[in-house]
C-alpha cells in the first residue's frame, strides 16, 4: 500500500509540473488576413507590449528565455509566423509582407496600443513591414543579428543559385548551413537541436520565405518607419553601421561577443540585458 501510495504522488507530481510547464503561456490561434491559422502564445500584463519574431525557420519557442525573463514586468507574445511551429501551411506564397500581416493580426486581436517589435534574422525584416502597418502603435524596433546592411543586395544569379541549392537537398543542406551560423566555441547541444529543427520546417515553405527574403528591400519602408531602430548583433560578422543609417538615420546597435547568429539563445543572459537597456533608453527619453 506504501508503494501504490508512493507512486502515486509521484505520478501526481509529473503531472502537476507537465501542466504548470504548458500553462506557462497562454495560447491563442487566430486567423490571419488570408485565413491561414496563426498560434501565438502570451503572458505578462501592461501598457507596453514586446512582440517577439522569429526568424527564416524558426518558431516562437526561440523566444523562451525572453518570455520569461520580460514578462515579469511587460507584456510579452511570441508569433509563429505562418508555415513555421504550430501555424498553418495553407498560404502559397510565404513573403515578407505576408508575415507582417500575421503580425498585424495578432497585435490587433489582442488589442495592444504601444508595441516594441522584436526580430531575430528574417523577423528584423517582417517586423519593418509590421512597423509600417502598425504605425503609431510601434515605440521601437530592436533586431537580434540581423540589419546587417539595410543597402546590400545580391545579385540575381547568385540568390538564385543559393537557394537552388536548397532544393537539391533540403535538409542536409540546411543543416551545414545553420552550422556555418556558429563559432567553433559554441555549444554542441544548442548548435545540434537547431540545425535539426530548422531542417524540419517543410521545404516549401522554407525555400518560398528564403527566396522572397532575398527578393526584399527595407528601403522604402524605412522611410516611413520614425520609430527608433536598435540591432543586437554578434561580432561573428560584421555590421555596416554607416550604410544603415543612410537609410535609417534613428539605427542603433548594440554588440554580443563569443556568439554566433541566435544571440538569444547562445548567451540569453547578455541578450536580455542589452535588451532591457534598451527599452529603458527609449521608455525613458
Amino acid at each position: 500500500m506504501k508503494k501504490l501510495n508512493s507512486l502515486t504522488i509521484i505520478i501526481f507530481f509529473l503531472i502537476s509540473s507537465f501542466l504548470s510547464a504548458s500553462t506557462k503561456y497562454q495560447s491563442k490561434t487566430i486567423l490571419s488576413f488570408d485565413e491561414t491559422p496563426i498560434f501565438f502564445q502570451h503572458s505578462g500584463a501592461g501598457d507596453i507590449s514586446i512582440v517577439f519574431i522569429h526568424g527564416w525557420s524558426c518558431d516562437g519557442s526561440y523566444w523562451e528565455n525572453q518570455m520569461d525573463y520580460f514578462g515579469k514586468q511587460y507584456r510579452v507574445v511570441a508569433v509563429d509566423l505562418a508555415g513555421h511551429g504550430s501555424s498553418g501551411t495553407e498560404r502559397k506564397d510565404y513573403t515578407i509582407q505576408s508575415f507582417a500581416l500575421d503580425v498585424k493580426a495578432v497585435v490587433e486581436n489582442l488589442n495592444l496600443e504601444k508595441v516594441i517589435l522584436v526580430g531575430h534574422s528574417m523577423g528584423g525584416a517582417v517586423i519593418l513591414e509590421a512597423a509600417k502597418l502598425l504605425g503609431n502603435k510601434v515605440v521601437c524596433l530592436v533586431g537580434a543579428d540581423t540589419y546587417q546592411n539595410f543597402t546590400e543586395k545580391f545579385p540575381e544569379d547568385l540568390r538564385n543559385k543559393f537557394v537552388d541549392e536548397f532544393k537539391i537537398n533540403f535538409v542536409e543542406h540546411t543543416k551545414d548551413f545553420v552550422k556555418k551560423m556558429f563559432p567553433e566555441s559554441a555549444d554542441s547541444a544548442i548548435v545540434e537541436t537547431i540545425s535539426k529543427d530548422m531542417s524540419s520546417v517543410p521545404s516549401e515553405v522554407a525555400i518560398s520565405a528564403m527566396k522572397n527574403l532575398f527578393d526584399y528591400d527595407p528601403i522604402e519602408t524605412l522611410k516611413n518607419i520614425d520609430a527608433p531602430i536598435v540591432s543586437i548583433n554578434s561580432d561573428f560578422w560584421p555590421t555596416n553601421v554607416e550604410a544603415n543609417r543612410t537609410a535609417a538615420k534613428n539605427f542603433r546597435l548594440k554588440i554580443m561577443g563569443n556568439v554566433g547568429h541566435f544571440v538569444m539563445i547562445e548567451d540569453p543572459e547578455t541578450f536580455n540585458s542589452l535588451l532591457s537597456e534598451t527599452i529603458d533608453n527609449v521608455l525613458n527619453n
